[in-house]
């Protein structure tokens, strides 16, 4: 009898009758015997109603009240799925993130979970009850309640995998595994049926959509075998895992676009030591995280930085940093919105010569501009133009023969 944690997604639990469907195929895998733990998002679309209607009360909200309100997604969903787990007679409980021994940090909205203590959950396993715990969310020291950001559901469920040392996790959402690409955007992308932690953690958090990139980094920390399913069909899904049968014989795995990227542009900084640790500690304590980054030294003996950052923090990024070019001697400061990041993953790219020269020249000959580059041993990363951006994705994928 196996031990395994399923979390279903936003989508998954849209509405009552896709809440009853979760619970059907939850009878289903206990009937195998199985004793499971389930992790639930809030149903799709009530997170962002609940960030409009606060932002529509005060633009900046306080963010421990921000945790305080957008718990209460998963906490309907936790009990809507018991209840209907009650309807087809089977024992069920419901836990929010702090009954569930989720301890986080003390950062808001974007807390890191530090502990969990899962013994109330391993006792109720033990009397036969199936146990639904809200994802995204813990309790801090001081007793407060956290969220752990967006796709904080995915680290829930990893999490408590670890923790309860599951025998399997599943992670149920509205596609049937990882794709080479958006397959809403590039039509012939194709399904992968094993792809490695470090290629999963790559497209997580380069903007494939499907998992969050921390959860995955957890699951490789902890070594949590995991597979990503569609809750609406029994297909096979995506198996993600430390290694697969291909290392390093295909060269690019996937192609994945985020366009919730904004380019800040800082010019004429003085040239000195400690100008950008100074900045870039400044971002941090400010809970700003930093991608692409570009240093240039003018004929002046002025640098220019550039970097790019998630959408939402440009406006916070723009608030902090006067102070702090003011502090070191001066710069200017712009903000642009209208980039996107664009990037091909392989584990295979760390043995083979000439994916930039294909991703570069597909690009050029779509007439599409580069505008940063960055690279590491198994991604390389170009910033270009948004309204462009889906474009420069089918054409990477077809450069990289992706679709065949």
């Amino acid at each position: 009898m196996a031990l395994i944690v399923q979390k279903y997604g936003g989508t998954s639990v849209g509405d009552v009758d896709r809440i009853k469907n979760v619970a059907q195929r939850i009878q289903k895998t206990r009937a195998e015997g199985h004793r499971l733990v389930i992790v639930v998002s809030a149903r799709s679309g009530v997170t962002n109603e609940l960030i409009a209607r606060a932002k529509a009360i005060n633009d900046h909200p306080d963010t421990r009240e921000m945790d305080m309100l957008l718990a209460i997604g998963e906490q309907e969903t936790i009990a809507l799925t018991a209840m209907a787990l009650h309807a087809l007679s089977i024992p069920a409980v419901s836990y929010t993130g702090a009954q569930a021994g989720i301890f986080t940090d003390q950062v808001f909205t974007k807390a890191k979970i530090k502990k969990i203590n899962p013994q109330p959950i391993l006792k109720d396993l033990q009397d036969g009850k199936v146990v639904i715990v809200a994802g995204f969310q813990g309790i801090n020291e001081e007793g407060q309640i956290t969220t752990l950001g967006r796709g904080g559901s995915d680290l829930t469920a990893i999490a408590l995998a670890a923790a309860c040392q599951a025998d399997k996790c599943e992670i149920y959402t509205d596609v049937d595994g990882v794709y080479t690409a958006d397959p809403r955007i590039v039509k012939n992308a194709k399904k992968i049926d094993e792809i490695s932690y470090d290629e999963m953690l790559e497209l997580a958090s380069l903007g494939s959509k499907v998992m969050q990139s921390r959860s995955v980094e957890f699951a490789k920390q902890y070594g949590v075998v995991f597979e990503v399913r569609s809750s609406f069909n029994h297909n096979p899904g995506t198996i993600v895992k430390e290694e697969v049968a291909y290392m390093e014989k295909v060269v690019v795995r996937g192609v994945a676009l985020d366009k919730d990227q904004a380019k800040v542009v800082i010019s004429s900084l003085p040239d000195k030591p400690a100008t950008a640790a100074t900045i870039f500690n400044a971002l941090a304590n400010a809970s700003i995280n930093v991608d692409m980054i570009v240093q240039t030294v003018g004929h002046t003996g002025s640098v220019d930085l550039t970097f790019t950052v998630q959408r939402d923090d440009a406006a916070n990024a723009v608030k902090v940093l006067p102070a702090i070019l003011a502090q070191i001697g001066g710069g200017e400061l712009k903000a642009f919105d209208n980039i996107a990041k664009l990037s091909v993953v392989g584990v295979g790219m760390r043995t083979h010569a000439g994916v930039a020269a294909t991703l570069f020249t597909a690009l050029g000959n779509a007439g599409i501009n580069i505008q940063l580059i960055a690279t590491s041993e198994i991604k390389i990363t170009v910033a270009v133009d948004r309204a462009r951006a889906e474009e420069a994705q089918r054409a990477a994928h077809d450069a990289f023969a992706l679709g065949k």
